[in-house]
């Protein structure tokens, strides 16, 4: 179903005036009437012309108030979707005040729907709680009895955080926050049953389909970008470009609602409470493994680089015996994780 803007519909100041004043002249006719019927009675002309202008008055005032059904009044970045009769016939969009068909009905069913996000802030009274589940892990939505408007203006989505296995099986925990907004208010009311809840479990669905693919760190002949090679990509080393997939595939999801997704971001991002201690260790463990390797390469550097200069000087000349000995000593010192405590040899070398 494709979106009809109502251009021609701003016209609600003009129809209050014109209100106004067939209400003063309700007034007006049953004053008249009244005084017609009191004075010639309802048994001639004038007194049947007094009767009907005093029905005629009676009956405005006592309808005229439906036409005011059909004054609405937007604001910047709201919309209304309207249906006669359970036909739709347009979207009025924009501010301004406006009047339509009184018997033209606002559609919103995500009216009473309230997320964890920027847009659904209302001071947490008269709230009615939800529960919006996706794989067990439920997200918070609560109601209250908002009007029938539709925001377009721009929102963050932030559902509770979830437990998902990487692609090495590992338990992380992962958080996202999502920035949308309605592009196409018919598809977002008439596609889906609740446009919030569909676009709040497409955002969880689509944030296990990324997660799954990537290890939390960089892991060995791990291919994450579907190409059969091999590569660096991990949630915690490569957030933005796993954010930019988790953006693309809800946009893909969401796109038959009229919403669209303008970006995603990982807001939390660690291991699952039961191995994140297990997982400190491993990674104290591995940067320890790389600071000895990388004293152990400077030590060998340092000894080839002092042979070499006591060869090109002809200070000292060390037979095989004494190079090694003394290559020994040097990478005991170099790589060891207490002072050397220096010995001073009063004899000779040999």
């Amino acid at each position: 179903m494709n979106e009809m803007i109502l251009t021609n519909k701003n016209h609600g100041m003009r129809a209050l005036v014109l209100w106004i004043l067939a209400f003063v002249a309700s007034i007006f006719l049953c004053v008249i009437g009244s005084s017609l019927v009191d004075t010639y009675g309802g048994s001639n002309v004038e007194g049947a012309l007094g009767v009907f202008l005093l029905v005629l008055g009676i009956l405005w005032i006592s309808l005229g108030w439906l036409f005011l059904c059909g004054l609405k009044v937007l604001k910047p970045q709201e919309a209304l979707v309207l249906t006669l009769f359970g036909k739709y016939v347009g979207t009025l969009k924009g501010e301004g005040f406006y009047y339509v068909n009184p018997f033209c009905v606002a559609v919103n069913p995500a009216a009473k729907t309230r997320l964890n996000q920027s847009g659904d802030v209302d001071g947490g009274q008269n709230r009615l709680t939800l529960s919006v589940h996706s794989g067990g892990n439920g997200a918070a939505v609560t109601g209250d009895a908002a009007g029938k408007k539709i925001s377009l203006k721009i929102m963050t989505l932030n559902n509770n955080r979830q437990k998902i296995n990487d692609c090495l099986g590992n338990p992380v925990e992962i958080g996202i926050a999502v920035m949308w907004r309605v592009v196409d208010t018919a598809k977002a009311v008439f596609t889906v049953d609740n446009y919030k809840e569909y676009l709040s479990l497409q955002c969880d669905s689509a944030l296990r389909n990324i997660v799954r693919i990537y290890p939390y760190d960089i892991a060995p002949n791990v291919d994450t970008t579907g190409d059969g090679i091999a590569d660096e990509g991990s949630l915690r080393g490569s957030s933005e470009v796993v954010a930019a997939r988790i953006r693309d595939e809800i946009q893909s999801k969401v796109q038959e609602a009229g919403l669209e997704i303008l970006e995603a971001r990982i807001t939390y991002l660690a291991y699952a409470p039961e191995i994140a201690a297990v997982m400190l260790q491993r990674q104290q463990a591995s940067a320890i493994i790389d600071a000895r390797k990388m004293i152990v390469d400077g030590a060998v550097g340092m000894v080839e680089m002092a042979l070499e200069r006591l060869n090109e000087t002809q200070v000292v000349e060390l037979d095989e015996e004494r190079k090694a000995a003394m290559v020994s000593n040097l990478l005991v010192v170099l790589c060891g994780n207490h002072d050397a405590q220096p010995v001073v040899n009063s004899g000779s070398l040999y």
